[in-house]
């Protein structure tokens, strides 16, 4: 038995059967050169490789009364064939289908009597090319372990690895009694309060220091929660799911990033922006302030690699989307990225964490079915507006089963009150874009993943005039699509 931590709890106390807290992936290779059918590769790899993949056997057990955190236990009912399962496209199987049977899959809440992930191999893509889409619960996972966990499933050559089985053969756990799980709950407990004091001590501390901070000559303090303005991303949300897929050069992202100043993260929050600005102009919807970004940030230490559960900060950042110029746009957005970095700094990531851990299960979980069903964020300012998170990825080929990975497009979790996610993950030289939207508050989801690249290319032109001929003449990569875009669904 395991006892979830605070952060990775609260990912569980924010789900309601509108909110569902996890994140997923589309991932698409090269089926040709595969003997067998895409899903009998795949499974007979996911078989050889679980032991390398705990939260696979793992299951919530929760203990009573909802008096402190869940536990995971290995699950003694585990059966792979619930969790991994077979799809096909309609034709034409490209981009478009394939982002609308995504956008299905992370509209279904995970069951929570079962290890909490679901992984479909679709097949019907065109020029033999099939896709690997899974989701994991965001208690199990944050976006960087995530990835480490998807490494265990992927191989550097097309020859498929052999991995030696595990020292140990997997054992199920005995799911424990009620009275075991409020004895261990009641140990835990009562070493609540010592650590509460600890935890109070350093927030004083963290309250004065960034205070004191804020009050200096020169100093802009980022955005706070709930300054965001009012706008059509933000209402309350529904269960239904929309995904749009795009991707845009890396080399064009650092060129931009390299004349400008800033970062990769800076270029990203700065595409975003732009495209969000033209969904507005085209629905006639005007804003006189600023849309404000929630940025995940990894707090993961050396010595926390390779382990599971979340270990995530997060910042707000202003998109700057009241200014005209992109060029200006960016550097206002480079400007607030740096300030939040340096307050979040200030804070200090184990100050919120700590809190975490004193949530109550049943207090924090009918608090948020309350809020849903009371449709608070349709009444009130919105924490943020938008979520952009950007995960780095490898810039060399992946296989998996003997396929050669050609694309992979990271998908993240709504909150409530916040009607789109954008989450991108880096691959050979293309940065890979997945949207996801409630489908009754952000429909036109395909539209903005479009307007993400009129974006880009934006930005590229002003950097080329302000580095001069030399950057002016590079040729962009070309877009290589390994299925084919077509025409949006309509609004």
């Amino acid at each position: 038995m395991q006892r979830l931590s605070g952060l990775d709890a609260t990912m569980l106390y924010l789900e309601t059967p509108s909110v569902h807290m996890h994140v997923g992936g589309a991932f698409v290779f090269d089926g040709n050169d595969l003997d067998r059918s895409p899903y009998d590769a795949m499974r007979e790899l996911i078989e050889s490789r679980l032991h390398l993949i705990p939260p696979f056997r793992r299951r919530l057990v929760g203990v009573p009364f909802g008096i402190h955190h869940p536990l995971w236990i290995e699950d003694p009912d585990f059966q792979l064939s619930y969790h991994l399962r077979r799809a096909a496209l309609p034709a034409p199987g490209g981009e478009h289908e394939l982002a609308l049977f995504a956008g299905e899959v992370m509209g279904r809440q995970l069951d929570r009597a079962r290890p909490l992930w679901e992984s479909y191999v679709v097949e019907g893509l065109r020029d033999g090319m099939f896709a690997f889409i899974t989701k994991t619960h965001h208690a199990a996972i944050d976006g960087v372990s995530g990835a480490e966990l998807a490494v265990n499933l992927l191989d550097l050559c097309p020859e498929v690895v052999q991995v030696p089985p595990p020292e140990q053969a997997w054992t199920p756990d005995r799911v424990p009694s009620d009275f075991e799980m409020l004895s261990h709950a009641m140990s835990s407990l009562s070493r609540q309060p010592l650590s509460a004091v600890k935890s109070l001590r350093r927030t004083v501390e963290m309250t004065l220091n960034m205070r004191e901070r804020n009050r200096q000559p020169g100093v802009v303090p980022p955005p706070g929660p709930f300054s965001a303005p009012r706008c059509s991303l933000n209402a309350t949300i529904s269960p239904h799911r929309k995904a749009a897929f795009t991707d845009v050069s890396l080399d064009d992202v650092k060129l931009i990033k390299n004349v400008f100043g800033g970062t990769v993260n800076d270029v990203v929050l700065a595409l975003v922006a732009g495209a969000l600005r033209t969904h507005f102009e085209e629905k006639g919807e005007y804003l006189d302030e600023s849309l404000i970004a929630a940025v995940p940030i990894s707090v993961r230490t050396e010595d926390q690699r390779g382990t599971l559960g979340n270990k995530i900060s997060s910042m707000l950042a202003s998109l700057a989307t009241t200014i005209d110029d992109p060029v200006k746009r960016y550097q206002v957005i480079c400007d607030g990225t740096r300030a939040a970095k340096e307050q979040e700094q200030a804070i200090g990531a184990a100050t919120l964490t700590e809190w975490a851990e004193y949530a109550s299960p049943a207090i924090a979980g009918r608090a948020a079915r309350i809020m849903s069903n009371m449709r608070v964020f349709d009444k009130v300012r919105p924490l943020f507006n938008v979520t952009v998170s950007n995960i780095p990825g490898p810039n060399f080929p992946l296989f998996s089963a003997g396929a050669r990975m050609v694309a992979m497009y990271p998908m993240g979790p709504l909150m409530d009150g916040i009607g789109l996610n954008a989450t991108v993950m880096s691959y050979m030289g293309r940065m890979y874009f997945g949207l996801i939207s409630c489908w009754e508050t952000v429909p036109e989801v395909e539209k903005i993943a479009g307007y993400l690249n009129d974006s880009l290319v934006e930005l590229r032109k002003a950097a080329e005039k302000a580095s001069g001929p030399r950057s002016a003449g590079r040729a962009t990569a070309t877009r290589r699509v390994p299925v084919r875009r077509t025409a949006p669904l309509p609004a």
